[in-house]
């Protein structure tokens, strides 16, 4: 009896919480320590603690958060969503009272995302990115034909988007869309088809290997003319990618050169680390296939003849029954086929190095 009256009050809160947001009235909502918090949700039924919860939600400040913290300013985010910087600023200061947690760093002229922002902004923008691409499809006339990929951002531009006029010049009646779909993305709800790199194992999807991941360094011509040899390589020139540190450490012990400790500028994405190789800042650690377009076009250089695999490859991931839908059956055919084109030179991928150090 005691369970149900204290789940009855539950309830009421949640309600007395709906009213309040509705109204806009948010100094009656009824704040609780995370301690009472818990206490007070292990009382309900489970069914009560979900619906609960998802009263709590304050969607606007949640929109008004990812806007912020994606544009890097509540100006820009007011101008996305029509308001002004103040209103912006005045639904993220709720959202953090009822979180109980501070999402930015207010600074002069400045505005920084804390740890608990930074975690929270990783796994909203992809919501919002299936939510828009969703709503598109839902949307959409009968007759348009959309295929909704989820890829990662510089998988995309570097090989992808280039390709695309190939498959839009086969099937022009298909609409190709975009979402955020990187390695620590799952597989998206609204996706006809992901391209990840991993080692094939996605629970209750099919994987569909597309490239090897190798890896190889890459420079401008300029200063591969002073790498006669991989021992020629020092430290503070090799470009590193924050989430994939292990690149250098396995090239390098490929090539019998493990004593040197790769310290040159870091940066978050392959793509970011590419470009700043082709503008002649150092030497990045390439990985197929993202270097293939820079070699054939000679705007980057593999200086030494070793391609050592990284452990990973790229998949074409999808639901079976996928496989029955003509728009993705003409897109998977048509990506395993470009996948299968030669490299921008031939690849000698061996696991240890047979260059003279």
């Amino acid at each position: 009896m005691m369970g149900v009256t204290k789940g009855v009050l539950l309830a009421f809160q949640g309600r007395r919480l709906s009213a309040s947001l509705a109204t806009g009235e948010t100094k009656n909502v009824p704040r609780l320590p995370a301690a009472r918090k818990l206490s007070y949700l292990g009382l309900a039924s489970a069914f009560l603690r979900v619906g609960y919860l998802r009263r709590l939600l304050f969607l606007n400040g949640i929109k008004a958060f990812e806007a912020a913290a994606r544009a890097g300013s509540f100006a820009a985010a007011g101008l996305e969503l029509s308001v002004s910087a103040a209103a912006v600023s005045r639904m993220v200061h709720i959202l953090e009272e009822r979180l109980g947690v501070a999402l930015f760093e207010r600074k002069a002229n400045k505005l920084l995302l804390t740890q608990a922002g930074r975690a929270y902004q990783s796994g909203l923008t992809p919501i919002f990115d299936a939510l828009a691409s969703l709503t598109a499809q839902v949307t959409a006339p009968s007759s348009v034909r959309v295929l909704t990929i989820g890829i990662g951002h510089t998988f995309a531009m570097r090989w992808l988007i280039p390709r695309l006029s190939e498959f839009r010049g086969e099937e022009p009646d298909i609409e190709v869309r975009f979402t955020t779909g990187g390695a620590s993305v799952p597989f998206g709800e609204d996706w006809s088809c992901g391209i990840k790199l991993g080692t094939g194992d996605w629970p209750g999807l099919v994987a569909e290997p597309l490239f090897a991941g190798d890896l190889t360094p890459v420079c401008v011509p300029r200063l591969a003319s002073n790498l006669k040899r991989p021992a020629d390589l020092k430290g503070p020139s090799l470009i590193r990618v924050a989430h994939s540190p292990e690149d250098w450490p396995i090239w390098l012990r490929a090539a019998n050169l493990a004593r040197i400790n790769a310290r040159g500028p870091e940066f978050q994405f392959y793509g970011q680390a590419l470009q700043a190789a082709a503008d002649g800042l150092g030497i990045a650690m390439g990985i197929r296939p993202y270097i293939d377009d820079d070699l054939a076009a000679g705007r980057l250089v593999a200086p030494f003849d070793l391609f050592v695999p990284k452990g990973m490859r790229w998949y074409l991931l999808y639901r079976s029954f996928q496989t029955e839908q003509r728009d993705f059956a003409a897109f998977r055919r048509w990506i395993m086929r470009a996948a299968s084109e030669p490299a921008a030179r031939p690849l000698r991928r061996t696991g240890r190095s047979t260059a003279r150090n």
